[in-house]
């Protein structure tokens, strides 16, 4: 472990991976754990209950593990938990769990860009990227590979699917499914990810049938439950399938909702 000099606060007590890399004017709390090779930039601020991974890099400013901004927190014990490989930027706040999940979660290979908040209870996949400024209320859950863009806010206990894309200061109300890129005010189903499972390596005939599949949900389908029998019945049998069909299934907040007119074969999302 390196200590850059003797302006930093690192509680004895807290277990420090090996060559973890801890900048001037930081605070490291009692209960925490620190994985290998770390980064903690100056002023970062990582506190009781705080669990990262190896490789993570923290940069000035972060506040981790600050207890919920919920009332109904009553100090019980609670954690968060952070996966190798992934970046907090400049300061970011990540809130413990409740009673309700008992610890918030960071996946690996995260990028979680300046001035983000995730708040208690969330659930943060892999490979998922937060841009600047996204707003998480509690018990949100993101499957892996999203993308949300900056100023995003998402509403407590939303779900959002692998793979799906949200564009720059849209607000989530609803349920967003797999594989989808979603916009507008009110968020509406703004075509597949195409670009982002090309870049994961789906292939074409992969996307055609996840195409397919909304095609029937939010354009062909007069609402979702008969788009759901018609999926059912008439598209093959598939991952991609399964996941959108349970996703939805149990979506008891309700799902964003899909295209409201389409001119000349071009649809547009009002």
């Amino acid at each position: 472990m390196l200590l850059n000099n003797t302006q930093i606060a690192v509680h004895p007590n807290a277990r420090i991976g090996k060559n973890v890399n801890i900048f001037p004017f930081s605070y490291i709390d009692e209960d925490v754990v620190i994985g290998d090779n770390c980064e903690i930039g100056p002023n970062a601020i990582i506190l009781n209950g705080a669990r990262l991974g190896n490789n993570c890099k923290v940069f000035p400013g972060a506040v981790i593990s600050a207890i919920p901004q919920d009332l109904k927190y009553d100090n019980e014990y609670t954690t968060v938990e952070i996966g190798d490989n992934t970046t907090i930027r400049e300061y970011v706040t990540i809130n413990r769990g409740t009673n309700a999940y008992k610890k918030t979660t960071v996946g690996k290979n995260c990028l979680i860009m300046a001035y983000c908040h995730i708040a208690h209870d969330c659930v943060i996949g892999n490979n998922c990227v937060l841009v600047n400024c996204v707003n998480l209320a509690g018990h949100v859950q993101i499957g892996d590979w999203v993308v949300l863009e900056g100023l995003v806010a998402v509403n407590q206990f939303i779900h959002i699917g692998d793979h799906a894309f949200v564009a720059g200061g849209s607000l989530v109300r609803k349920n967003v499914p797999p594989y989808v890129k979603a916009a507008r005010e009110p968020l509406a189903f703004a075509g597949v990810n195409v670009v982002g499972l090309r870049r994961r390596d789906f292939s074409e005939e992969r996307i055609q049938l996840i195409e397919e599949i909304y095609r029937i949900l939010f354009i062909k389908s007069q609402n979702i439950s008969n788009g759901l029998r018609e999926i059912e019945t008439q598209i093959p049998d598939s991952e991609e399938k399964q996941l959108i069909l349970r996703f939805i299934s149990n979506s008891d907040k309700g799902i964003m909702r899909g295209f409201h007119s389409i001119n000349n074969g071009s649809v547009h999302v009002a």
